[in-house]
């Protein structure tokens, strides 16, 4: 399938999530994507305000993806953890990824941020300015190729002597109570009795 418009890149909405998660199943598959070190400081955790974007195809559906999240480079240095990116396979080659990076650097520079990480091809992402360099004196918590470990800094110098673990400081994700779960459930158990 061929698509004629261009997709349009948009601030990700609640109605995304559902088709974001079935795109990065498509890009990674799941149990390879919940299994990377990246997911570790992902999990359980909201993406930053006006950092998670979306593309729409002409349908409307989700072609890309991409989001940001709040992290700390070592201690008391903020920064923003990108990924994944995932782009549709009938939307690859035709810049959408770039247009995707774009966007979220932009916008990330305009709301005030430092310094982006990411782990990913870093031929890929040279273009966009990332560095293994940036990220020489941090680590992830649990393994990773420190090739792909990158970095690029917003601010100049946002990174460095940047030194330590990098760890989650985003929110929480809201989850319901025990109470709200039951009782979600007990209209559905009424029926079924």
């Amino acid at each position: 399938m061929l698509a004629t418009t261009a997709p349009v890149i948009s601030l990700e909405t609640d109605a995304d999530i559902a088709q974001r998660e079935a795109l990065l199943d498509l890009a990674f598959g799941r149990a390879a994507r919940l299994a990377k070190t990246s997911e570790r400081l992902r999990e359980g955790r909201r993406p930053a305000d006006g950092l998670a974007f979306a593309a729409h195809g002409p349908d409307g559906r989700v072609v890309a993806t991409l989001r940001l999240w709040h992290v700390a480079a070592g201690p008391g240095r903020p920064a923003l953890l990108l990924g994944p990116l995932a782009v549709h396979p009938w939307f690859r080659d035709r810049g959408l990824g770039g247009a995707m990076m774009t966007t979220a650097i932009c916008e990330a520079t305009r709301l005030g941020h430092g310094a982006i990480l990411l782990v990913g091809d870093a031929p890929y992402y040279a273009r966009f300015g990332f560095d293994a360099a940036l990220t020489e004196g941090l680590w992830l918590p649990g393994s990773f190729d420190r090739s792909r470990f990158l970095g690029l800094e917003l601010v100049s110098g946002a990174l460095a002597g940047a030194r330590g673990l990098v760890s989650p400081t985003g929110a929480p994700v809201d989850l319901p109570s025990l109470g709200e779960l039951v009782a979600q459930a007990e209209p559905e158990m009424k029926r079924s009795a």
